[in-house]
């Protein structure tokens, strides 16, 4: 093996196609004119043989012609071939992550990988991976035109004992070592450079030496990369321990690991794909029927370790930064990255001391979240990009990569969609000032004698739109609805990245399916003055070949910014003493949000005043926070109503520390829009914009409800939410 990264064997200076045969032209088949006898009948036979050789001739040229092009486009795309070095095919191949400093956090290989040398591989093993990935590895040059032709028609039969393809285990380790393995990527010039890096391989390397890297390159699963580390950690032994079925499991494993996962409760796929090798070993003459007969009756969990201690070991610094890895990871994916394979290198904007923040707050006793179960999920954005910069999908966490919270979006929002469904569409389309005056009086769904109130069981009359939603009055937000129109409304939300299943209406004025990573997204396009974005991990992959992908954001028009403004300045009067999230005040800081509370219906028998999900999303112009808390079986538990304020709580801690060091800006008015004074309060309208009061007497909005939200008793049934 080569001691440095270029290889020794091979001379600089030599042209690589100074061994290229030059092209002959054709000979062309000598011509016949012998008439081939007397009489007419003849003749026919001699322009039947003519016409054929015609055809001959051109399909003769035309296929050179092919072959000439198709040459040069091979040897136009080899030359842009990137670099391979012995470096590169001995490497990890484990996909890392870094934080926005370029700080790793997370590598995909749990356990570090224990590099095996030739001697230290068993030959059974050696055989079974050639036995069902490449049968003539020790008879092609890296490129295989009878595999490719046979994978083809095996594949078409059915029966092509686990092939990948028509590639050769020297174009996987290649594919392994320099070559994105994204959807994106799977082009003809792509395939053309791994059949040439392919070639070079097999011409400075021995098969032996090919076989070693690609045996210590192949992804395992669990987080395991290289069979040898993989047999130390699923059997506790050393390759050369293990018996002819446990080889067998490991040669075909690499195929798909998840899938062919020993572990698995149903691991009869595993059982299937570790018989599959050992019958490929048998038509391959590595073993006999009656030794594979013998290995097949073995249990496939046979040796296998218990990993329950070794995963808990391996994952206790991978907590923190949990959540944030598998959104990371979903959105690679979504890219078209294999991240078990590829060796990528994933830059993402994670802020890793606003991260350890909010894992701090969660797991920690600064907030006095009322049981262990107690959930949490939360996302952190830059509403300037749509940038994620933090996030936390659960507290106590048991396993890696289970449920995140941060987003799952099958929870109801409570009144935190009031701002987005309700009151932003009517100021957008209807040009509703912030005094716009709105009932606070009983509420009948049409059709039904069902009857809705607020959090208090009261009814505060004629109020501004201000005062009903700093007070979350629930009257008014679904007036709003229906004043302005389930289709403007949802349009509205969809363009901020919520999605609607069916046409807003009714109580989804006061609640609908949602995740703190929407809502983040959402409130962003509020906090800066309009403009959406959609939430985003990462900014850069550089590929195994070295090759950097750039993903950019881009934003685009959502809402007025007359309307972001108006929006802004009414959830101000949210987060201040007396008000819904008095919790959230950060003195002297420029902010606003919106909390929200789901109750429990009168037929599911939780307590009064009993909690289903619990809401605070709030915004600087530097960041965007949404946090939800609630338990995974909301029939088993609730949220006590003095715990209403979790959510505010853990807002209030992380964005304290979060704007440590941000400049405190406050939002100032678009110059479409006019102030206006009202009752010693300062309104905002939409500059020249005709607008109606429904009929209603103009009011001046009130400051305090002479009764905070711990004060007040939230009643049973529909008219929940706060």
């Amino acid at each position: 093996m080569a001691n440095n990264n270029e290889w020794s064997r091979v001379n600089r200076n030599q042209n690589i196609y100074d061994n290229y045969p030059a092209t002959e032209p054709p000979k062309m088949p000598p011509s016949n004119n012998n008439n081939g006898g007397k009489g007419g009948p003849k003749k026919p036979k001699r322009k039947k043989r003519h016409w054929f050789l015609a055809v001959l001739i051109w399909v003769f040229v035309i296929g050179l012609i092919a072959g000439l092009a198709g040459t040069a486009v091979f040897i136009t795309y080899a030359k842009s071939a990137p670099n391979i070095t012995e470096s590169s095919l001995a490497s990890e191949p484990s996909s890392a992550i870094y934080d926005s400093q370029g700080n790793p956090i997370w590598k995909l290989s749990t356990v570090e990988r224990d590099y095996a040398t030739s001697n230290q591989i068993p030959k059974e093993l050696k055989q079974a991976v050639v036995s069902i990935e490449d049968r003539r590895f020790y008879k092609h040059n890296g490129v295989d035109p009878i595999r490719i032709t046979g994978a083809a028609l095996a594949n078409l039969r059915g029966s092509s004992l686990g092939m990948q393809g028509g590639s050769t285990l020297t174009q996987q380790l290649v594919k392994l070592s320099v070559f994105s393995t994204s959807t994106a990527d799977q082009t003809l010039k792509r395939k053309a450079q791994e059949a040439w890096l392919a070639l070079r391989v097999e011409k400075n390397f021995s098969k032996d030496e090919i076989l070693t890297f690609y045996m210590n390159k192949v992804y395992m699963g669990h987080g395991i990369s290289g069979m040898k580390t993989a047999a130390e950690y699923f059997y506790g032994k050393p390759l050369t321990q293990l018996s002819l079925p446990q080889l067998a499991l490991l040669a075909g494993l690499p195929q798909s690991p998840t899938n062919y996962d020993p572990y698995l409760k149903n691991n009869t796929a595993a059982k299937t794909r570790r018989d599959t090798v050992l019958q490929a070993m048998v038509k391959y003459g590595a073993i006999s029927q009656s030794q594979a007969d013998d290995a097949i009756k073995t249990p496939i969990n046979d040796g296998l370790e218990d990993l329950t201690s070794k995963a808990q070991l391996a994952n206790s610094n991978r907590k923190v930064v949990d959540a944030y890895v598998q959104s990371t990871l979903d959105e690679a994916k979504k890219l078209g990255y294999d991240t078990n394979k590829a060796g990528l290198r994933i830059y993402t904007s994670m802020d890793s001391n606003l991260q350890q923040s909010m894992y701090d707050n969660a797991n920690g006793n600064n907030i006095a979240f009322p049981a262990s179960n107690t959930q949490i999920g939360a996302t952190m954005t830059n509403p300037t990009n749509g940038r994620v910069v933090a996030q936390i999908g659960g507290r106590n966490l048991d396993v890696l990569q289970g449920t995140n919270h941060a987003t799952l979006s099958g929870r109801s929002s409570g009144s935190s969609i009031k701002p987005l469904l309700d009151y932003g569409p009517a100021i957008e389309y209807l040009n509703w000032p912030t005094y716009r005056t709105i009932e606070d009086k009983e509420y009948k769904y049409a059709g039904t004698d069902k009857s809705l109130s607020s959090w208090d069981g009261k009814f505060m009359g004629n109020i501004t739109i201000r005062s009903a939603l700093t007070q979350s009055r629930n009257p008014p937000a679904v007036r709003a609805l229906d004043a302005v129109g389930g289709v403007d409304a949802g349009k509205f939300v969809n363009g901020i990245g919520i999605p609607t299943d069916h046409t807003p209406a009714g109580t989804d004025a006061i609640g609908i399916a949602v995740s703190t990573e929407q809502e983040a997204g959402a409130f962003g396009a509020v906090a800066n003055g309009g403009t959406y974005y959609k939430p985003s991990y990462i900014t850069k992959i550089v590929t195994a070949d070295g090759t950097t992908h750039n993903y950019n954001t881009s934003g685009q028009r959502a809402m007025k910014s007359s309307t972001a403004f108006m929006l802004t300045d009414m959830m101000k009067g949210v987060i201040k003493p007396n008000a819904t999230a008095s919790d959230a005040i950060i003195p002297g800081l420029h902010q606003a949000g919106k909390s929200g509370l789901v109750g429990y219906g009168e037929d599911e028998g939780m307590p009064n005043q009993a909690i289903k999900d619990a809401w605070f999303t709030g915004y600087t112009k530097s960041y965007v926070l949404s946090v939800w808390t609630g338990y995974d079986y909301p029939k088993e538990n609730y949220i006590p109503w003095t715990s209403q304020d979790l959510p505010a709580q853990f807002y209030q801690r992380v964005m304290s520390y979060a704007m440590q060091n941000k400049p405190n800006t406050d939002w100032q008015a678009p110059n479409t829009v006019t102030p206006k004074v009202r009752g010693n309060i300062v309104e905002y309208e939409v500059k020249g914009a005709k607008w109606s009061n429904g009929g209603l007497p103009l009011v001046n909005s009130i400051t305090q409800s002479g009764e905070t939200p711990a004060e007040a008793g939230i009643t049973q049934g529909a008219g929940n939410n706060n």
